[in-house]
C-alpha cells in the first residue's frame, strides 16, 4: 500500500435518486440497493492505497441511526448535514476544496454537474488522481470532460449490486455478449 490516501466522497442521495428514478423507475427494494462496503474495497484495490470513505447524508429530522450504524460498521465516516438548499452538495464541494491542500487522491460518487469546478481544480494538481463513480450513462457531461478523470461504473466495474439492473447502455463491441440478449 502507498503512503497516499484516497478520499471517497459519496453523494448517497444522488446515487439513490438516479437508481430509483432513472434506472428502476421506482423506489429500490432493499435487495436492489448498493452494497456500499464493496465500494470501499474497490476504491482501495483500484488505486492500491488506504481509503477514507465519507458518506454525506441530508438529515431534516432525526438522525437515521440504523443507517448511520451500518455505515460506521462498513468503515465509512457518516457526514450528516442539515439546512436549506442542497446541503449535501455544499458539504461535498467544501470538502473537495479542503482536499486541495492535502496530498491525497479523490473519488467522487455522484453524477452531479455541481461538482465540476471542484473536480476540475483537483484534477489540475499534477500527481493527484481523481475519479468518478456512478452509472456511466447518467454521468454529467462536464464530469466526463475533465482531463485525467478516471471512471468507474457502479454496476459493471465496482459490482455493488447483487443482481443485474435493467439498464440500457452503449456496449463497446469487445464487451458485447449476445447471450445477454437471447
Amino acid at each position: 500500500m502507498a503512503d497516499r490516501t484516497t478520499y471517497l466522497l459519496v453523494d448517497g442521495e444522488n446515487i439513490d435518486a438516479t437508481l430509483g428514478v432513472s434506472v428502476l423507475g421506482r423506489r429500490p427494494q432493499p435487495e436492489e440497493r448498493p452494497r456500499w462496503n464493496k465500494l470501499l474495497v474497490h476504491a482501495e484495490e483500484a488505486w492500491r492505497q488506504p481509503v477514507k470513505g465519507l458518506f454525506f447524508l441530508a438529515v431534516s429530522g432525526d438522525l437515521p441511526a440504523s443507517f448511520v450504524q451500518a455505515l460506521l460498521a462498513m468503515g465509512y465516516r457518516p457526514v450528516p448535514v442539515s439546512g436549506e438548499g442542497k446541503v449535501v452538495d455544499i458539504a461535498i464541494q467544501r470538502t473537495a476544496d479542503a482536499l486541495l491542500e492535502r496530498d491525497a487522491d479523490v473519488m467522487l460518487v455522484s453524477h452531479d454537474r455541481d461538482f465540476v469546478p471542484q473536480m476540475e481544480e483537483l484534477a489540475e494538481d499534477e500527481g493527484r488522481r481523481v475519479g468518478i463513480v456512478g452509472f456511466g450513462e447518467f454521468m454529467a457531461t462536464g464530469l466526463r470532460e475533465i482531463e485525467g478523470m478516471e471512471f468507474f461504473d457502479l454496476e459493471y466495474d465496482v459490482r455493488v449490486f447483487t443482481s443485474r439492473l435493467p439498464r440500457v447502455r452503449v456496449i463497446p463491441i469487445e464487451q458485447f455478449d449476445p447471450l445477454e440478449f437471447i
